[in-house]
């Protein structure tokens, strides 16, 4: 609770800056949020049973749930899945084409085959015409899942993920691995709703950058 209780703060103080993309007063900026995986495709396995593609989804609708109670509407966010379902990487990345989209997300968790890995880690494409925003997104993403959930940095690193490639070029785009479901201490922290309400409010805010 302590969490949710400082990231109330950080919203309080963040609100008032600028975000990416065309200002409040012509058009609300326009968010995609990608849950990985789905449907067939679980994804990571977590040590306690948890699968990767329902804490994502679960990380994702509390966005959208933030962004209405606590954020009054500021973004306009979609999902390129709302249920347990199975969507293409080329439909995945084609939504936030559609919508011009001003930002995109991908959501994943990690996996090791050393159970001591811990961590969050953020992906940027390794070229494209919003590049430097994509790092810029990423960086103030990370600072504010370690400094508010307490999460070990990995860093921001470079990645092709077709997600990813095919964003870039259209808006700013990131792909956050959301610790290692083969860690039990970041396994077991996602089995607690009030700590998805932590991650979601962390992630929202952090995409309220400061230019």
């Amino acid at each position: 609770m302590t969490h949710l209780l400082n990231l109330l703060l950080l919203v309080i103080w963040l609100l008032p800056l600028n975000d990416f993309g065309q200002s409040i007063e012509t058009r609300k900026t326009i968010i995609v949020i990608d849950a990985g995986h789905g449907g067939t495709d679980p994804g990571a396995i977590g040590i306690n049973g948890i699968q990767e593609k329902d804490m994502v989804l679960q990380v994702a609708h509390q966005i959208v749930n933030l962004n209405k109670n606590l954020f009054a509407n500021t973004y306009e966010i979609y999902l390129t899945r709302y249920h347990d379902s199975l969507i293409s990487l080329k439909d995945r990345a084609t939504l936030p084409r559609k919508l011009n989209a001003d930002l995109f997300v991908s959501l994943h968790c990690n996996h090791s085959g050393n159970s001591t890995a811990e961590g969050v880690e953020i992906y940027v494409p390794k070229k494209g015409n919003y590049i430097r925003e994509s790092i810029q997104m990423a960086f103030q993403v990370l600072k504010g899942l370690r400094r508010n959930i307490g999460y070990k940095s990995r860093g921001v690193k470079f990645n092709n993920f077709q997600v990813l490639r095919e964003t870039v070029d259209y808006c700013p785009t990131v792909l956050i691995e959301l610790g290692f479901l083969s860690n039990i201490d970041e396994a077991q922290h996602l089995t607690e709703e009030e700590n998805i309400i932590a991650i979601a409010l962390s992630i929202l805010s952090g995409l309220k950058i400061k230019k």
